[in-house]
Parts: C-alpha cells; sequence; structure tokens
C-alpha cells in the first residue's frame, strides 16, 4: 500500500493560503480587526446587549436619597421653619430622581441591526433611544477597549474631538462612521458580531468594501 504524503494536510483556501487563523488575506486575525471570510454568517436581524451591574449600586444611592426625601415630608420635626424644611426635601428628592434616571437609563443597552438601521435602545425602558439609517453610514469598526474614562464617564456622551458614545461599561464596542464625519460608539457584547452585520449590509449600498 503507497503512503500518501500529504493526506490530513490542511486543504489550501482559494487564495492559496492554508493559514486556519487568517482573515483571507493571507494576515493573522490580530486584535481590533474583525475576520471578514465570506463564510461568516449574517442574521437577517442582529441582536446585542451590555449590562453594567455596578450601576445598580449608584441606582440604590438614588432610591435612598429620594425617600429620605419623602420621609422628610411626611414625618418631619424641624421646628427651625418651613423653608429649610421645603428646600431639603425638594433636594433630597430631586437628587434622587436624577440619579436613579441617570443610573437605570444606562444599566443595559440593546442594540438591533436589521437591513435598514442600527437602533440603540438605553435601559430596561428603551429610553432614550436612537436610530441610525445603514445609509448614513460609511464604515464600521470594532474597538478592543473602550472605557468611560475615555468619554469622561458612564451614560450618553458627546465630545467634540471624539463624536457620540453610549457607554454602559468598559470593554468591547462598535465604531460607526457616519458620512457626515462624525462617529458614533456602542459598548456591546459581541462587538465583532454588530460589525460584520452593518458592513454586511453597506457593501451593496455603497458598491465598495463597508469599513474601508
Amino acid at each position: 500500500m503507497r503512503d500518501h504524503p500529504h493526506e490530513g494536510a490542511a486543504a489550501p483556501g482559494a487564495d492559496g493560503s492554508t493559514d486556519g487563523g487568517s482573515d483571507g488575506t493571507g494576515r493573522p486575525a490580530g486584535p481590533g480587526r474583525v475576520p471578514s471570510g465570506a463564510h461568516a454568517e449574517i442574521p437577517e436581524v442582529w441582536h446585542g446587549s451590555a449590562t453594567n451591574r455596578i450601576q445598580w449600586l449608584l441606582a440604590a444611592i438614588g432610591a435612598a436619597c429620594l425617600a429620605l426625601g419623602i420621609e422628610l415630608a411626611v414625618d418631619s420635626s424641624w421646628t427651625s421653619g418651613l423653608a429649610p424644611l421645603v428646600m431639603a426635601v425638594v433636594g433630597c428628592v430631586a437628587a434622587g430622581l436624577l440619579v436613579l434616571f441617570g443610573t437605570l437609563a444606562f444599566v443595559h443597552v440593546a442594540v438591533r441591526v436589521d437591513k435598514e438601521c442600527l437602533e440603540v435602545r438605553c435601559g430596561h425602558i428603551g429610553v432614550p433611544r436612537r436610530r441610525i439609517p445603514l445609509d448614513t453610514v460609511v464604515g464600521a469598526e470594532f474597538a478592543p477597549q473602550v472605557t468611560p474614562r475615555h468619554w469622561g464617564g458612564w451614560g450618553y456622551r458627546w465630545r467634540p474631538d471624539q463624536g457620540t458614545a453610549v457607554v454602559v461599561r468598559r470593554g468591547e464596542a462598535v465604531v460607526l462612521r457616519l458620512g457626515d464625519g462624525r462617529t458614533f460608539t456602542i459598548t456591546v457584547d459581541d462587538a465583532e458580531g454588530a460589525v460584520r452585520a452593518v458592513r454586511g449590509r453597506l457593501r451593496p449600498r455603497k458598491g465598495s468594501p463597508a469599513g474601508a
């Protein structure tokens, strides 16, 4: 029986490469790059999300401020006058509501990509919300590490030198390049999948590889 020295060897790809870790260009897929293989399946509708449980601690602080304000209003023993009491109650309630909204609205983010748009819904009630038509997007990139410090904190952020972002936790994110020159960044789990979903829908619209 004759030996077959090449039996069991990896079959070369269409470009002659046998490196299973390449992205189809002969170069290994490194950090910050999204594999662009032809076999990557793009779902009809892509869903992704991200959650920051630390925000619940801040929400508890906001709830405590709100409860204190209500307690002062209902059962107060202040004898120094009505005006200081009203100011204390209003201050506690306002601070509590502000902290509650600012944290609960950004404890969770949900991202949806379909053939028409990318939609971002913040919080468990979906507010604030932003809908970006894909015909206004010229590219999508994968960011391996985004932190609140880069944007000045958690939440819906804007910086003139960086664009707009929804940051609910540190980690991977998708960065959209818009036709007006601005960028929109969203921290979301499986950001690489989001980039593939966006790029796959930009190619037929733009007539050129998306993200180029």
